[in-house]
């Protein structure tokens, strides 16, 4: 009944069986006799648009329109939040200016995708270049301007209190370097994708690949001037998102399809190639911090500070805010007394980058851990001791942070030892003593520890809403849209014990925005703990409709009446005999509830964890391979551990290839060197190691469920682990520093120069 096992995902046979509905293998009634739409885009990274001819797409076999930027009667997206500068919008196709390769210019319309990419071809664009911008200092000395208008390349600037020079001073030890995080591509499975529809009611159906199909719909209303109401975006299967399908919930382009799609009176569709998505889908991380750090021999850490500068890309988006996430973890699980945060966000001509996996979370965890590295290298003391005297203590929570932060939960120490005991640190710390002793090895051992803590969740909370059908059956309709989490298998379980039916009985809908027209999407790991909570308050506020029904029914007042939920019947307390189930309160109307859970102030719940890498590099070659990854996660109360550790593995075999292969590379005049997978080196399962993943458990108080968030929490804590054990085992060359990623030729390079 209540607690009822699944047996299996309940998504998976679908996928496993190819039955599964992605956007452009859509075969809906609404998309009947659908024309393709290509995009053409630009060439350059900063350049005048002098002409753009269209004369010959226009005439060629099969096409239907073909749309400049200036055609497009629509407003431009504008910066994701209301604290980024507003003059850095974004237009919905360029119409004077382009800012980056890939920025669409043109749109054909046409009877077949081929002959749309064929009369694309046909589209002859003159370009005035300008300066490039790449680099992100000369981008904040303004020195060219990509949006002339706005006279600043900033896109966001906050910075906090300095710490006071006597505290410095007070330090035995100072340490400051510059640690680069390189931009990486989110590269998911499924390319961007959409369709749109109108209806001879006046109506908009846009299916959209997103993360949040009810912001999609917002947008499409907004920018084209539509009365609310008049769009209904579907995101039906999604492969894979990675926070470059989040942000607003859509891509220019999907604004641009709808409003295509009205103009010539029949549906559009359109999909990105790979190399498409190479240039046009947003990227992420792309930043550089300025860190420092001071403390005492004793092994006491009294302060530390960043001055973070990030990458927004041409125009602003959620990578333009991702140093604010340094204001809730930039000091990560330390009990540091002074602290001191700067972020800077400016545009340069590139692909705008977005909240990938982690959103600033890695970026703060590897400042910090390898700060914290080089601290204990600089007191001679072990890596692991340094943390373990510095932890904030579990008798601390809830915890405010010298930044502001307030740690709901935690046991850090109890993380860090269990990990370290499990991979056996001791003993390999051992090992690397005896080969280093021996020195005649070619194969270099390196050992990383870290211990990182991300904010998960917060914000407006989530809505569900949750409805009794005749059958008995209930139906719960959630915000957050989920693109391989596996929403319905977890949140099933937490519907039916309230209820007290089998987990068979309980439906969970999503991603239509005219079932559920508010829900902030699956981004910042927020799912189970909001979205979870939400239907776990609609299956509460259920029961409490219910029993007023069965009380009017069994003739008793609502307070007697009980539900058991080991059998699912409501009843008069103390008389069991006559009861009432599910099925006989459907009989008599409809029964629905609408429930709204936002945690108290907005606040977010804190994940923990902690992480051991040991890794051999190939002195001869550079070559780094991960003999052993083992992370201890808490993200409290786990509700699916088997889905819980799958989020893990994810997230650490992006560790991996953040750590190790993966950047897309810009050269100094905009044009991206790493496009498509052929160029851009992400690892297959070949080059990830056995992943041993534990946890504890630290309930939240901030929700009935005591979750929190998950999906990031592989990528945050490993990436500095394997930093760290990388540059362990180059140690002995007198290597202290290389920036991310380490590559083989970047590793070979630094010992050839050690």
């Amino acid at each position: 009944m209540a607690d009822t096992p699944f047996s299996g995902r309940r998504e998976d046979e679908p996928l496993l069986r190819g039955q599964s509905t992605y956007i452009d293998g859509l075969d809906v009634a609404e998309l009947a006799g659908a024309a393709q739409a290509v995009f053409v885009r630009s060439a350059e990274a900063h350049a005048r648009l002098a002409s753009v001819d269209v004369t010959e797409a226009r005439t060629a076999d099969g096409v239907i329109a073909v749309y400049l930027g200036p055609e497009v009667d629509g407003w431009p997206f504008p910066p994701r939040l209301p604290s980024m500068n507003r003059d850095l919008w974004r237009p919905l196709m360029a119409y004077d200016t382009v800012r980056f390769v890939g920025e669409p210019i043109a749109l054909v319309i046409a009877e077949t995708r081929a002959a749309a990419m064929d009369a694309a071809e046909l589209v002859i664009v003159d370009y005035e270049p300008l300066p490039p911008v790449v680099n992100l200092d000369a981008s904040l000395r303004g020195g060219t301007l990509l949006h002339e208008h706005a006279g600043t390349n900033v896109a966001l600037a906050w910075e906090l209190d300095p710490i006071p020079d006597e505290v410095w001073d007070g330090c035995d030890v100072t340490l400051e370097f510059d640690l680069t995080h390189p931009r990486l591509g989110p590269h998911p499975i499924e390319p961007l994708a959409g369709a749109s529809s109108w209806g001879a009611d006046g109506r908009c159906t846009a299916w959209v690949c997103s993360q949040r199909p009810a912001g999609a719909k917002h947008v499409i209303e907004t920018l084209l001037g539509l009365e609310p109401g008049t769009v209904r975006a579907i995101s039906p299967d999604v492969g894979g998102g990675f926070g470059a399908k989040g942000g607003w919930g859509c891509y220019p382009e999907d604004v641009a399809v709808a409003w295509a799609a009205r103009e010539i009176g029949r549906p559009i569709r359109w999909a990105q190639t790979r190399s498409e998505a190479s240039l046009a889908m947003g990227h992420g991380r792309a930043s550089r911090h300025r860190v420092r750090i001071g403390g005492n021999r004793d092994g006491t850490i009294a302060a530390y500070a960043v001055d973070a500068l990030q990458d927004s890309g041409a125009y602003p988006a959620m990578g333009t805010n991702v140093t604010n996430n340094l204001r809730n973890s930039g000091t990560g699980v330390y009990d540091i007394a002074h602290a001191s945060l700067r972020g800077t966000s400016v545009v340069t001509n590139t692909t705008p980058t977005v909240a990938f996996r982690g959103a600033g979370r890695p970026e703060a965890a590897c400042s910090i851990e390898r700060a914290v590295d080089r601290f204990a290298q600089a007191i001679g003391r072990d890596p692991l001791d340094v943390r373990l005297a510095n932890l904030v203590p579990p008798d601390r929570f809830p915890y405010r942070t010298a930044v502001g932060a307030t740690y709901d939960s935690g046991d850090y120490p109890r993380a860090l030892r269990l990990a370290a005991e499990l991979a056996d640190y001791a003993g390999l710390r051992a090992e690397q003593a005896e080969r280093r002793a021996d020195g005649g090895s070619e194969t270099l051992l390196g050992i990383g520890v870290s211990c990182t803590t991300e904010v998960t969740g917060g914000g407006e909370g989530e809505r569900a809403t949750a409805l009794l059908l005749e059958d008995g059956t209930v139906d719960v309709v959630v915000g957050t849209s989920p693109h391989g989490q596996g929403h319905e298998t977890t949140f099933a379980p937490v519907v039916a014990a309230q209820l007290g039916l089998d987990v068979d009985r309980i439906i969970i809908s999503h991603d239509d925005s005219d079932r559920s027209p508010i829900g902030g999407g699956t981004i910042g790991s927020r799912s189970a703990q909001l979205g979870g909570s939400a239907a776990h308050g609609a299956a509460v506020d259920l029961v409490a409709a219910a029993r007023e029904r069965a009380a009017e029914l069994l003739e008793a007042d609502p307070d007697d009446v009980v539900l058991d939920t080991d059998r699912g019947l409501f009843h008069v307390a103390g008389t069991p005999a006559r009861s009432l189930g599910w099925v006989d309160l459907a009989g008599h109307g409809e029964l629905s509830v609408d429930h709204h859970f936002r945690p108290e102030g907005g606040a977010g719940s804190f994940s923990f964890g902690a992480c051991v890498a040991a890794v051999e590099v190939d002195a001869a070659t550079g070559e780094v391979q991960v003999r052993r990854l083992l992370s201890v996660d808490d993200a409290g109360v786990i509700l699916q551990p088997v889905l819980a550790h799958g989020q893990v593995h994810g997230g650490l075999a992006l560790a991996v290839g953040a750590a190790l292969y993966e950047e897309m590379f810009y050269d100094d005049d905009g044009i991206p060197m790493t496009v498509g997978l052929a160029d851009y080196a992400m690892p297959s399962a070949a080059e990830l190691p056995f992943f041993e993943s534990h946890e504890t458990v630290t309930p939240s108080p901030l929700n009935p469920l005591g979750a929190k968030g998950l999906g990031e929490s592989g990528t945050v804590v490993a990436t500095p682990a394997i930093h760290s054990a990388v540059l362990d085992a180059l140690a002995p060359f007198g290597v202290e520093h290389l920036d991310l990623p380490l590559t083989p030729e970047r590793v070979w390079r630094a010992l050839q120069s050690g």
